[in-house]
């Protein structure tokens, strides 16, 4: 299949050239950049040299559904709700990697993101492209909206006990910390080096816009509007979030009952893995993998549910995962050019 990338100089276009190399069914024939049509993607990342031939292009629809059946846009929110429609008229099927189609009210995308949202009738078709939750749906979308890097954290280690009623959803408490990579690769003050290294820093407290996606699909899974508290930190490395999520049990399952209630869950999800008693994932773990690893720890004394979620935030809370979805829409295994152990240390 020819597959086009729509933003192709940020870290996720990058990242999905570096799996779509090796995915054995799908192959990139374009790379568009408005910024950089002309130049050559090796100017801009030498590592890149001897992998990607030709130069980056302007937008032409008239050239594009000539040249590719699938894209996957990259670009900041904005860009996709432009241009999407087009391809989706051209009958090219699209992931899109930003936020635009993520939230089904346009006045809560305007609110959380400053601008306005796409039609009404684009929100209705898209489909959220959380694959351990919405697979059937996926399998059947035109377009699918990749979820956000800590939205696909928080979410995968929540969704069992919300699903299974384990907990109580107006308890959640999520603290994430990322790796710098996720705030993307344009420059600002809290992203230089004499900022973050050797520090830590809380931002967007009660302002991140990730803050209504994971409510809306916690509310769809457990049948009511719930608020969550939702910090974010940076932290020193390249890549990787760790969320530590807590909330009020609802339940006496001991610890072990819990972690066999997600192995169940998870069970036909090649890309969750549960971590046995009394052992939590760490951000090394899975990094530069597809993987989401997940541990629990059932405090008695406070009667809470810690659950520990792992991911890169540039593969499974980006590229890997809008490419596992785009496997889904072309009928393909999840894991095709996807399953490969993390590197480490």
């Amino acid at each position: 299949m020819k597959v086009a990338i729509i933003g192709g100089t940020g870290y996720g276009a990058v990242e999905l050239l570096r799996l779509l190399h090796i995915h054995p069914y799908a192959e990139v024939k374009a790379i568009i950049s408005h910024s950089n049509a002309g130049n050559s993607l090796t100017a801009l990342y030498p590592h890149t040299d001897g992998f990607v031939e030709g130069t980056m292009e302007t937008f032409d629809i008239s050239v594009l559904k000539e040249k590719v059946d699938f894209a996957f846009f990259a670009a900041p929110p904005g860009v996709s709700r432009d241009l999407l429609p087009e391809l989706a008229e051209a009958g090219i099927r699209c992931v899109d990697l930003a936020g635009d189609f993520r939230l089904k009210d346009p006045a809560v995308y305007k609110e959380w993101y400053k601008q306005d949202a796409a039609s009404a009738d684009l929100l209705d078709k898209a489909v959220y492209g959380l694959p351990e939750l919405n697979g059937e749906e996926i399998a059947g979308a035109a377009f699918v909206a990749n979820p956000g890097c800590y939205p696909t954290a928080t979410l995968l280690g929540l969704l069992p006990a919300v699903h299974n009623g384990l907990i109580d959803p107006s308890s959640i408490i999520i603290d994430a910390k990322s790796g710098l990579s996720g705030a993307g690769k344009s420059l600002s003050a809290i992203t230089h080096y004499s900022e973050i290294n050797e520090n830590v820093k809380a931002y967007k407290l009660g302002a991140h816009k990730h803050i209504p996606e994971i409510e809306q699909i916690l509310a769809g899974v457990g049948g009511s509007q719930q608020a969550v508290t939702f910090s974010t930190q940076l932290v020193p490395m390249t890549r990787g979030i760790l969320a530590t999520i807590y909330a009020d049990l609802k339940t006496d399952l001991s610890e072990a009952e819990l972690l066999e209630s997600y192995e169940n869950y998870y069970h036909s999800h090649p890309f969750v893995r549960i971590r046995s008693q009394g052992e939590w994932p760490a951000t090394k773990e899975v990094a530069t993998s597809n993987f989401c690893d997940i541990g629990l720890h059932v405090d008695k004394r406070t009667n809470r549910l810690t659950i520990v979620s792992v991911i890169d935030n540039l593969v499974k809370g980006a590229a890997g995962q809008a490419i596992q979805n785009m496997n889904i829409m072309q009928g393909w295994e999840q894991t095709a050019g996807l399953w490969m152990l993390p590197v480490y240390p």
